[in-house]
């Protein structure tokens, strides 16, 4: 018989965070956090997870980590090394080429390459920031049920044999393709498994006569038999430390799996080199699965990240995608949870991320089609991966004046970024260099440098301070805590410092009237969210009115 406590957090969230899907859970709950909602993160697993599983990390998601403040992940993450193709057989490369799509860097762009950190390392940064709240991760904690009433929900765990009974206005379930926070709120999970294509992945530590570690090596190909190879000094010593793959019909990768040696005899087979094998930290079988929710909430209860969606790995979209799931609700709960936004704002969680999900899912199918038909594991792969093009332009909750609804398209929620065109529902450009006015010393900034995940932000781009006056004073109905404004002045404008309660900016060298495509004598407003989307584009007070009259109550 197990022992049994209650406990109670009638004003926080509790995150499910479960390995594997581990920075999803991490990031809402850094997100919660910054919002100054209290959050409990339990773990099931008794040690944190090891190995660089989904390592790359795409510019959106980059951004979303500036936004959170959690610079390391673009200062201590490494860009994508030029891939390296052998002839069968030989240590003769025969091409090498990018692994990844090029972006021109551009100064509304300002992450516009990919970096590359193990999900090791991660979970190490961001429980470095959550540990800033007080906050620490319950290991070997796990959610056995809930029950959800109106006020609140009511979750059973147990931890060392010990039963608890824990209330709860919220739970978020970030644990994984098998989530038990899924199965229980009975969620349907319907896609398809690709029987035919297995992937064994992990991290191994060898060294090998005549490979360098400046280059990701390939070997074989993805249909008969394969391998790649990438270097990583986030585990081993002494250089040795590799991420490999293993794929190709071929191979019974099944088998493989189970065995270090068979692993090590495998690598051997595919490069015809001297190789000292030290041991395989970590790895693990991969089926192709390519499922998704219905719907990412059900009452007070959500889900994110890997619970709500499993794809091919071709792409790197997976983490990514759970990372923004979980951005994009954060700051939806925080408002609702500090009774400023009313519970039906939390309906446009499920409705924003259900057509980015699943346009996902077919981008990422497509390429790991195109991969089976070439042999090529890089084959049809371009800059919508970049994930700089998601939008919900098709939201309820956002605004846009300037385009009618008889203009509006088809929803293309994951489209490639196209900086000639901006919509309410796109993702909000930066501009470097804008000079701040309205302190005592003039200072520099970048628009990026304003947007932070507890708060909206209002940009009035006016000919001149007196013009944006009128908009500004329609703020004044607003919670300060959660909305803030920048006036943003043409580059002909005074730079002499001004007088004003509000943050006035001077867009020296006109990168943003360009990226936000704002005339020189216009007025026009965006507002930005908490998560860097734009929610409205507006002409002045009425449309601030308006947008926001969708966001707050009695707004």
């Amino acid at each position: 018989m197990t022992n049994q406590k209650r406990t109670c957090m009638k004003q926080g969230v509790i995150a499910h965070v479960k390995v594997g899907a581990g920075p999803v859970g991490l990031i809402a709950a850094l997100t919660l956090l910054q919002n100054g909602i209290p959050v409990r993160i339990i773990e099931k697993d008794h040690h944190p997870c090891i190995g660089q599983r989904g390592a790359g990390t795409w510019p959106r998601s980059l951004e979303v980590y500036n936004f959170l403040n959690v610079s390391e992940v673009n200062s201590l993450g490494k860009p994508p090394p030029p891939g390296r193709w052998y002839k069968p057989g030989t240590l003769e490369p025969f091409k090498d080429l990018l692994l990844v799509p090029h972006l021109e860097p551009t100064p509304a762009i300002p992450f516009h390459a990919p970096k590359l950190m193990g999900q090791q390392l991660l979970d190490v940064i961001l429980r470095r920031h959550l540990e800033k709240f007080f906050c620490f991760v319950e290991m070997g904690t796990e959610l056995r049920s809930f029950e959800q009433f109106d006020e609140g929900v009511t979750a059973i765990l147990a931890k060392n044999g010990i039963s608890e009974t824990f209330d709860t206005k919220w739970i978020i379930g970030a644990d994984g393709a098998k989530s038990v926070v899924r199965k229980q709120l009975g969620l349907t999970f319907l896609g398809e498994t690709r029987d035919d294509i297995r992937i064994v992945t992990g991290d191994i530590r060898l060294t090998a006569v005549g490979l360098d570690r400046m280059h990701w090596h390939l070997f074989g190909n993805f249909n008969e038999r394969g391998l790649s190879l990438r270097a990583t000094d986030e585990i081993g010593e002494d250089g040795d430390g590799w991420q490999f793959s293993l794929y190709g019909r071929e191979l019974d990768l099944t088998k493989v799996a189970e065995s270090e040696e068979l692993v090590f005899e495998t690598i051997a087979s595919l490069i015809p080199t001297e190789i000292t094998f030290e041991k395989v930290v970590w790895m693990s079988d991969f089926r192709a699965n390519i499922r998704m929710v219905n719907k990412f909430s059900e009452g007070r209860v959500f889900v994110a990240g890997d619970a709500a969606h499993v794809h091919s790995p071709t792409g790197g979209q997976g983490l990514n995608s759970g990372v923004q799931d979980a951005f994009n609700l954060g700051w939806k709960l925080a408002l609702v949870q500090k009774g400023l936004a009313d519970k039906s704002l939390l309906e446009t969680y499920s409705a924003e991320r259900l057509p980015v999900i699943s346009e996902m899912l077919e981008v990422t199918t497509s390429i790991l089609n195109k991969a089976t038909a070439s042999g090529d594991l890089t084959a049809g792969r371009s800059p919508v991966l970049y994930m700089l093009g998601i939008n919900c332009r098709f939201s309820t909750i956002v605004l846009d004046e300037f385009v009618t609804s008889v203009e509006r398209k088809p929803i293309n929620a994951y489209g490639v970024l196209d900086e000639g065109h901006l919509e309410a529902g796109d993702r909000a450009p930066d501009a470097p260099n804008m000079l701040q006015v309205g302190g005592a010393e003039p200072d520099t900034t970048t628009l990026f440098g304003l947007y932070r995940p507890w708060y909206h932000t209002m940009l009035v781009f006016s000919p001149s301070l007196a013009d944006a006056t009128p908009i500004l004073g329609a703020l004044e109905a607003y919670d300060k805590s959660v909305v803030r404004s920048a006036v943003v002045l043409p580059s002909s404008a005074s730079v002499m410092p001004v007088t004003s309660p509000h943050l006035v900016l001077v867009d020296r060298d006109g990168y943003a009237y360009s990226a936000y495509l704002v005339e020189a004598g216009q007025t026009k407003v965006f507002v930005i969210r908490p998560d860097g989307v734009i929610g409205a584009i507006v002409h002045g007070t009425e449309g601030v009115k308006k947008y926001f009259s969708k966001i707050f109550l009695d707004a």
